[in-house]
C-alpha cells in the first residue's frame, strides 16, 4: 500500500546505504544480534525510554536529556529519514511505539516498513548479522503536547460528556471487560471507552490492509474524523500501534496514553468500570447457565 506514512521493501532496499537514512529494528536484541537484520539497521527498543523511577512501565522518561542522547546514539538528527519495522505477528505493536515516541519527541520524517521482517525475509532481500553503530546523530527534542495523553487530563475528562472525544480501549476484549490480569491492580477499562482492538489490520504476509478496509471497519466501531481520539492500551505500546493505523486512516487528532492501565489502575482516584456478565458470556463461564 502506497502511503506517506509506510515504506515498501523494495523501495527501502533500493535506498539502502544513503546518507540520511536510519533504519531501527525494535525486534529483541536476540532477533536483531543473531537471528539477522535489514543491513544498516540499529536496534532500538521501547522499554529503552521508559521512566526508569515509574512503576508503570509505559511512561516516557521525563528526562529529555538522556533521550536526546539515545537517540543520537542512533544515528538519528532531525532531518533523517527514520524507518521503523519489527516482526509484526511477534511483537504488541513494538514498531507503532517506536513511530509515535519519536513524532511526540519532535521528529517529522518517519515511516513504518509495510511488512516488516516477515515480508523481508519471504521475498529473501538481504540482512546481515551482529550489531551496528553508528555515527551520532545531532537530534534535538522538542515534545508534541498534540500527540499525548495523561492521567490527570483523562480523568477530568470521564467525569462529564465529551462528545468531541473519543477514548478507546486497544487491548483483547476479555482485557476490557475487566479479566483479572497478574500485575495489575483492577481489572476493567476507563468509563466511556469503546473497545476496538489492535490487531486486525494485518494481512497474511503482514502488510497493512488496504485503507478503504480499515476506514469501514473504523466506522463501524463509530469512530469519524473530526473526532480527537485518545487510545490506550496497558502500557501505551498496543495503542501506539492503534494510533499509527489513525494516522493511516487520515486521522488529524489523534493522541497516545503512553501510562495506560499499568499506570490507571493503579491510581484508586481513577474510575474503572467492568462488565461481568459480559465477560462470563464470551469466556462461556455464565454462572447462571447449568448443563442440562
Amino acid at each position: 500500500m502506497t502511503h506517506a506514512l509506510l515504506i515498501d521493501t523494495e523501495t527501502l532496499q533500493q535506498s539502502l546505504g544513503l546518507p540520511g537514512l536510519a533504519i531501527l529494528d525494535v525486534r529483541g536484541r536476540a532477533a536483531y544480534q543473531f537471528g539477522g537484520h535489514i543491513p544498516g539497521a540499529v536496534h532500538s527498543t521501547w522499554h529503552d525510554y521508559s521512566d526508569p523511577n515509574a512503576v508503570p512501565k509505559g511512561l516516557l522518561d521525563p528526562d529529555r536529556g538522556r533521550m536526546e542522547q539515545k537517540i543520537r546514539a542512533l544515528g538519528i538528527s532531525q532531518d533523517s529519514d527514520v524507518v521503523i519495522y519489527s516482526n509484526p505477528f511477534d511483537n504488541w505493536g513494538d514498531e507503532g511505539r517506536m513511530f509515535w515516541m519519536l513524532e511526540y519527541l519532535g521528529h517529522t520524517r518517519l515511516r513504518i516498513l509495510d511488512g516488516g521482517w516477515v515480508k523481508w525475509v519471504q521475498e529473501k532481500r538481504p540482512f546481515e548479522h551482529g550489531c551496528v553503530t553508528p555515527k551520532p546523530g545531532t537530534f534535538t527534542v522538542k515534545p508534541v503536547a498534540a500527540v499525548i495523553a495523561g492521567k490527570d487530563e483523562l480523568k477530568h475528562l470521564v467525569k462529564q460528556p465529551h462528545p468531541g472525544t473519543v477514548i478507546v480501549d486497544a487491548r483483547s476484549l476479555e482485557e476490557y471487560l475487566g479479566k483479572e490480569v497478574s500485575g495489575i491492580p483492577r481489572p476493567g477499562h476507563i468509563p466511556s471507552a469503546i473497545h476496538l482492538a489492535w490487531t486486525g489490520f494485518l494481512q497474511a504476509n503482514a502488510t497493512v490492509k488496504d485503507l478503504q478496509t480499515i476506514t469501514e471497519g473504523l466506522a463501524e466501531k463509530g469512530l469519524t474524523q473530526d473526532q480527537e481520539v485518545i487510545c490506550y492500551c496497558t502500557g501505551g505500546v498496543r495503542s501506539a500501534w492503534l494510533y499509527f493505523v489513525l494516522k493511516l486512516a487520515g486521522y488529524r487528532k489523534v493522541r497516545n496514553y503512553p501510562g495506560s492501565w499499568w499506570e490507571w489502575s493503579r491510581d484508586f482516584a481513577c474510575p474503572v468500570e467492568k462488565d461481568a456478565k459480559g465477560l462470563q458470556h464470551i469466556l462461556n463461564v455464565d454462572p447462571q447457565v447449568r448443563p442440562s
